[in-house]
């Protein structure tokens, strides 16, 4: 299992308060990646022990927001962003949850996001891609 990156969970917590109720804990923050999990939680889940889809769609959702702002500050120090649009695939149900976000296009008033969502043995359960807006 990954190390969890203490400082950039506590820092993600503290900038997204709904990411520390959900428990996301940040593993790799860089503008080439980011990288998160889920840890499993009975509230966080549906039938059978396995994680609603809102819960995986709000992983990604930070995750890519995490990439997102990553990649603006490089260039844009002090901006923001806010997601405008995104859009899952869920493959398969879980009950692990590991994201990998990837910028696929960092423009002016636009980032363009792809997040995987794996279980713990390497399974995709998930794919969004999400758009994110330079404020």
């Amino acid at each position: 299992m990954d190390q969890v990156d203490a400082q950039a969970t506590e820092a993600l917590h503290q900038l997204i308060p709904f990411a520390g109720h959900l428990g996301i804990e940040v593993i790799v923050n860089t503008p080439e990646q980011v990288r998160a999990r889920l840890p499993w939680q009975d509230r966080l889940c549906t039938a059978g022990g396995i994680f609603h889809g809102g819960a995986l769609m709000a992983l990604a959702d930070t995750v890519g927001a995490m990439c997102a702002m990553a990649n603006i500050e490089t260039r844009s120090p002090g901006s923001g962003t806010a997601t405008v649009e995104s859009k899952t695939n869920f493959l398969r149900p879980g009950k692990s949850a590991n994201a990998t976000a990837g910028a696929l296009h960092t423009g002016k008033r636009f980032v363009v996001v792809e997040t995987e969502i794996r279980d713990d043995d390497g399974k995709l359960v998930a794919k969004v891609t999400q758009t994110q807006a330079v404020l």
